[in-house]
């Protein structure tokens, strides 16, 4: 059955076009939905750690609902509807193969398209930038709240001063194998201080709140264990394509110095929107401004342009010689 997108305060969900299954390199499955138009600009969209393709609803509402794109999301692996693996199939590899495997299957070959990642989503584009793959389909990227390495090292989850014990008692509450259990007020406080900015309403913390407690425990402690030890710097130098960058300044989990490293990194920088006192969920917490950057992206790097009206031919009188011989 269609898994539903719905977006806060819109009555009507939205339903795929399409459903897909892409087939990663080990193998593994991975749950893919299309929404918009066929042969509307492709915009693909890659979620983060402890996520699902809902957490793009607003975006998919906006941009696939009204027709100006077809929108591509998908579970990564471990998450929503794409199953479990084994222990080591958890990897910045396993990111990369993934994402070759849906841009193969949910685009035509050589299609054109944007790609955006938020968290690990964006981590996800920066391990497969230098796969032939990713250079095939990606005319440019967005990143949104997301860094390259030392992510324990400089997160502000904990209010402690910086150094080897907040880093280690980081490591140990991002990687807890305690289940999450039901949505609860305190539970949506926990996660409001720890990923969404002070301003954050209520409907969009329960919203990320009901997304982040439906990921299985497994997954999330596996991928806690590949982010910890993250070094991607080497990625953000292979993202050759225009790459804009996007973060909040209430980011606790990937605070503004990630992005504005990666920024600066980045070869082909589109340069980089700090959004005043949003948290870590900026799709959720300011779906305006990434919708906005997401459409200027595919404005600019995908949409085709419109074609020339072609000068009208005079016609030829049907007596005319060179009928004639077009008639032979």
């Amino acid at each position: 059955m269609s898994r539903l997108m719905r977006v806060v305060g819109e009555p009507q969900p939205l339903v795929a076009s399409r459903e897909l299954s892409a087939v990663s390199a080990d193998g593994s499955r991975l749950h893919v939905e299309v929404y918009g138009p066929e042969g509307a600009p492709a915009l693909v969209l890659a979620h983060g750690w402890t996520c699902s393709t809902l957490f793009w609803s607003a975006q998919v509402r906006e941009l696939a609902g009204a027709g100006e794109c077809r929108v591509v999301v998908y579970d990564q692996r471990g998450h929503g509807r794409s199953p479990a693996v084994g222990r080591d199939g958890y990897s910045t590899d396993a990111l990369a193969d993934d994402l070759e495997a849906v841009l193969a299957t949910a685009l035509a070959p050589g299609e054109r398209a944007v790609l955006a990642g938020h968290s690990m989503g964006g981590m996800t584009m920066m391990a497969a930038a230098g796969r032939p793959g990713f250079r095939e389909h990606a005319a440019a990227v967005l990143l949104c709240s997301t860094g390259s390495s030392r992510l324990v090292a400089e997160s502000l989850v904990l209010p402690m001063r910086a150094g080897r014990l907040r880093t280690r008692m980081t490591r140990a509450v991002l990687g807890a194998r305690a289940p999450l259990g039901p949505v609860t007020p305190l539970s949506k406080a926990i996660l409001k201080y720890g990923t969404m900015g002070p301003g954050a309403s209520p409907e969009r913390v329960a919203e990320c709140a009901r997304i982040v407690h439906a990921c299985p425990r497994a997954a999330r402690v596996a991928w806690s264990h590949v982010l910890g030890e993250l070094d991607l710097a080497a990625g953000v130098r292979e993202l050759t394509v225009p790459t804009a960058v996007v973060a909040g300044t209430a980011d606790r989990l990937t605070p503004p110095v990630h992005a504005r490293e990666i920024a600066a990194a980045l070869p082909h920088s589109l340069g980089l929107t700090e959004l005043t006192g949003v948290g870590h969920m900026t799709p959720v917490e300011a779906p305006e401004v990434v919708t906005a950057k997401l459409r200027e992206l595919v404005s600019e790097y995908v949409a085709v342009p419109a074609v020339p009206a072609v000068p009208a031919v005079p016609a030829v009188p049907a007596d005319s010689s060179e009928e004639k011989e077009q008639a032979v």
